[in-house]
């Protein structure tokens, strides 16, 4: 058995609530990990823990393309993943479906979350068990910004759902600036994703690789709200359908999604990949990264049009790894240093300046590049910021009722 007690006086016992088994996918596992990660750098006692949901159709296998109730081969991807990064015995699956923990923290999980000082729900992609309310600072961390408040606006339940936490953190860096976020009420803190830059090894990139990315084209529907629709990359990437041949670069997209239209893509000079075979673990992602020139992305059309201040955790780790990336400007570059290393794009000409920007002048991009992520995405920086934010900041669900909030 594994001991709940074993924290030091100066640690916190921190519980990051994840997306890992139902989503055993490399790029998703780096985005989650590295917060567990992270924190346990810093000195913190830190537990990976996830929930089926109540939903039977929760858990993806990429190999059998099947979703359903079987958490077998996430639990597998889990196990290998968090043994490679040092938290091989801190964590636990709640199958709420078939009423079984697994993991090797299965059998004392529920104390682990009931003496925790701070939970972390990234994604708000775990519900609130009775054994995580009583945790004294429950910090929700909104990764999809925009559509996160859309939802909150539209589903009193959703909202309800919400309002178990008492501390609230957005990818939307731009929340109460200068943007359009919809205001659902909750009093949105900025936060970006932590990079543990230790497990990201830059290395020199190769001049003639394409510029890549991986994307979903359609990730759910466009949503419309107060008369203003925010879609997704589908309808971000129309203008730059034939940038292949407009750019002397190779352009590639590790593209998911059954509604992605390949063919025509291909026929614009794009080449098009499996993005399951780009993301089969974390280490076969960083690779992926590792082999591209750099990246290139649009990101999904309600994050430009609200100016979010969004920008990708995937696209840090290109930074990380040394690789620029040429990203669509969702307000970021309001809080970013960008032009060198980082170089956004409003439009198709902008794009195909800043590819041929990033080929002109290759190593500076590159090296500047892992210069970004250091300044920007430090796990050390970024995660010391947010957990003395969460135990500052904790407030009442009465004080984040607005007038007039629809229930």
């Amino acid at each position: 058995m594994i001991s709940v007690s074993n924290r030091s006086s100066q640690s916190l016992r921190i519980v990051v609530l994840g997306y890992l088994v139902r989503c055993p996918i490399g790029g998703m596992a780096w985005h989650h990990m590295q917060y567990a990660i992270g924190l346990a750098a810093l000195g913190h006692d830190v537990w990976f823990i996830e929930d089926s949901g109540d939903d039977r159709w929760s858990c993806y296998d990429p190999v059998s393309g099947i979703t359903g109730p079987d958490p077998s081969y996430g639990l597998r991807f889990a196990s290998e993943a968090l043994a490679c990064v040092g938290l091989g015995d801190r964590w636990a699956y709640h199958d709420a479906i078939a009423g079984v923990w697994h993991g090797p923290a299965a059998d004392n999980a529920r104390d682990v979350c009931r003496q925790a000082d701070l939970v972390l729900n990234l994604s708000h992609a775990n519900v609130l068990r009775p054994w995580l309310t009583d945790a004294p600072v429950r910090a929700l961390v909104d990764t999809d910004p925009v559509f996160t408040q859309l939802r909150h606006c539209s589903d009193a339940a959703r909202r309800e759902r919400a309002l178990m936490h008492n501390v609230f953190f957005s990818f939307g860096e731009n929340s109460g600036g200068d943007s359009a976020i919809p205001d659902d009420g909750l009093p949105w803190q900025p936060t970006r994703q932590p990079v543990v830059l230790d497990k990201w090894r830059p290395t020199p990139g190769r001049e003639d690789a394409p510029f890549t990315t991986v994307m979903q084209w359609d990730s759910y529907p466009a949503i419309e709200y107060d008369g203003v629709a925010y879609g997704m990359k589908s309808d971000s990437f129309g203008p730059y359908t034939d940038l292949p041949r407009r750019t002397s670069q190779a352009m590639e997209i590790a593209l998911g999604s059954p509604s992605a239209p390949r063919k025509e893509l291909r026929r614009n000079g794009w080449r098009v990949r499996d993005p399951l075979k780009a993301t089969k673990d974390p280490w076969t992602y960083q690779r992926y990264i590792r082999r591209s020139k750099g990246e290139f992305s649009v990101a999904k059309h309600g994050y430009v049009a609200a100016r979010s201040g969004w920008f990708s955790e995937r696209s840090a780790g290109y930074l990380a790894s040394g690789r620029p990336v040429v990203v669509q400007d969702t307000g970021f570059s309001a809080w970013m240093k960008t032009g060198r290393g980082v170089l956004p794009f409003t439009s198709p000409a902008e794009a195909i300046a800043g590819l041929e920007e990033v080929s002109a002048h290759y190593a500076r991009h590159c090296r500047e590049a892992r210069e970004i992520a250091e300044a920007y995405f430090d796990a050390n920086t970024v995660l010391a910021a947010l957990v003395e934010k969460a135990m500052r900041t904790t407030v009442t669900n009465a004080a984040m009722e607005p007038e007039g909030a629809t229930t």
